[in-house]
């Protein structure tokens, strides 16, 4: 896989300049240089060193990413909701784990895009997950196909400009209202490795979760919500905090008399910009069967949700 520039500019600059004014990090640039790429000027081989001049052409041939030994190739079906050479986007059902563990080292998402990935002889093997979800989380979650593509949507996602958008079934509480922004630092609870809180004492990390009203009955309320922040178990704990935990999240003392067992919580849209064409991609994973029970039960306030333009 290759990718060209076209130099267009009187000052003359280095060519390691150049690349690193177009994100190409250290870790990929060495890994071009020593690990069987090529980096090409008006198609000659050139070193970082070489100064550019106006309406030189560029061409920067990344190598082959060799399969990861640790990540043991499932072949089990995958929904996919969008792909191209760069990128890979899934419906991930409700029950499976983003990446493989200890105790479980064939039973996530990661295992069935790599066999994915055997099956279809990519020529890039190495799983770039961009954006996870909770084991009982269902939705749209995103991977990278190359390490290129991986580090400019990672780009995105911690400037913001990864638009993740949710749907959750919680707990009726009078603190939270048609409209809101839950703005409050998380951190993990003490002496626990996964469990997460509010922590107001400085120490936590910044947090904030925009929420509309959907539906509401039967005790329930349903909510669409946009993450602002990525924190670990974010949406599970701040509405926790105001009282509304999620149905079915018996690890924060959700209600678990529903037909629901699992946290009531799914990825409906994920909305990005295409890494080199600048598109705007958006992704949508229709709501799953247990979720979509319980919502059919409550009143619907706004069918639009916060679909705006």
């Amino acid at each position: 896989m290759y990718f060209e520039w076209t130099y267009e500019k009187e000052v003359e600059i280095s060519l390691k300049a150049f690349l690193k004014a177009h994100d190409i990090s250290r870790r990929l640039l060495a890994k071009v240089k020593f690990h069987g790429g090529q980096l090409l000027v008006n198609g000659k081989e050139e070193t970082v060193r070489y100064v550019l001049k106006n309406g030189d052409c560029i061409r920067m041939v990344i190598p082959k990413e060799e399969a990861q030994p640790n990540v043991i190739p499932v072949f089990l079906p995958i929904d996919i909701l969008y792909e191209d050479e760069h990128v890979l986007a899934v419906n991930k059902p409700a029950g499976v784990a983003s990446i493989p563990s200890y105790l479980h080292p064939k039973y996530s998402m990661a295992n069935r895009v790599k066999g994915y990935f055997v099956q279809n002889n990519n020529e890039h093997q190495v799983i770039h997950i961009v954006t996870r979800l909770d084991k009982d989380t269902s939705g749209v979650m995103l991977f990278a196909k190359h390490q290129f593509a991986h580090g400019q949507l990672d780009k995105q996602l911690r400037a913001g400009q990864v638009d993740k958008q949710y749907i959750a079934i919680a707990q009726q509480s009078d603190e939270l209202f048609e409209y809101g922004v839950i703005d409050a630092p998380i951190g993990r609870v003490p002496d626990s490795i996964m469990t997460r809180q509010v922590i107001a004492d400085g120490s936590g990390k910044e947090a904030r979760t925009e929420y509309w009203l959907y539906a509401r009955g039967y005790n329930m309320s349903v909510y669409k919500i946009k993450l602002h922040t990525g924190r670990t178990h974010q949406i599970r704990v701040h509405f926790t905090h105001k009282k509304a935990t999620l149905i079915g999240d018996d690890l924060y003392g959700g209600r678990m008399d529903t037909s629901l067992q699992r946290q009531a919580l799914h990825c409906e849209k994920l909305a990005f910009k295409h890494p080199f064409s600048d598109e705007i991609i958006t992704c949508h994973a229709p709501m799953p069967k247990d979720m979509q029970v319980l919502v059919e039960k409550c009143q619907i306030f706004d069918r639009n949700g916060i679909e705006r333009n």
